[in-house]
C-alpha cells in the first residue's frame, strides 16, 4: 500500500495569521491606579442601569407586538395605504423607536462620562 503525501492548501492570510505568536500580544488591558479603577467601576455602574432599562424596553416593545396582535386581531383587517396595520407596526415601528432609544442611551452614557 502506497502512502500519499498530504498537502495543506490555505490562503496567504491564513498562513500569515498562523505565523503570528499565539495569545493576545497586541491586546493588553491597561493597568489603572486604584483611584482610576474605582472611577471606571463607578462609571460602569452608573451607565449599566440606563442601558438595562433601554434594553428591557426594547424587548418589551418587540415581545409585546405579537401579544398586541393576538389581543387585537382587527389590526390585520385595518389597512393603511393597502397594507395591514399589523404589518406596519411590526415592519416599520420598531426601527425608528430603536434608533431614538439608541441615541437617547448614547447621550445618557456621554452625559455620565462627562460627569453630569
Amino acid at each position: 500500500m502506497s502512502r500519499t503525501e498530504r498537502v495543506v492548501v490555505m490562503s496567504p492570510q491564513t498562513r500569515l495569521a498562523r505565523s503570528r505568536p499565539r495569545g493576545h500580544a497586541g491586546h493588553h488591558l491597561p493597568s489603572l491606579d486604584a483611584g482610576s479603577a474605582e472611577r471606571a467601576r463607578a462609571q460602569y455602574r452608573a451607565q449599566r442601569r440606563p442601558a438595562v432599562l433601554t434594553l428591557v424596553s426594547m424587548l418589551l416593545l418587540l415581545g409585546g407586538l405579537p401579544l398586541l396582535f393576538r389581543w387585537f386581531p382587527v389590526l390585520d383587517a385595518v389597512r393603511l395605504g393597502g397594507v395591514p396595520v399589523s404589518w406596519l407596526l411590526l415592519g416599520v415601528l420598531p426601527f425608528p423607536v430603536m434608533a431614538v432609544a439608541a441615541l437617547r442611551q448614547l447621550r445618557r452614557a456621554e452625559s455620565i462620562e462627562d460627569g453630569g
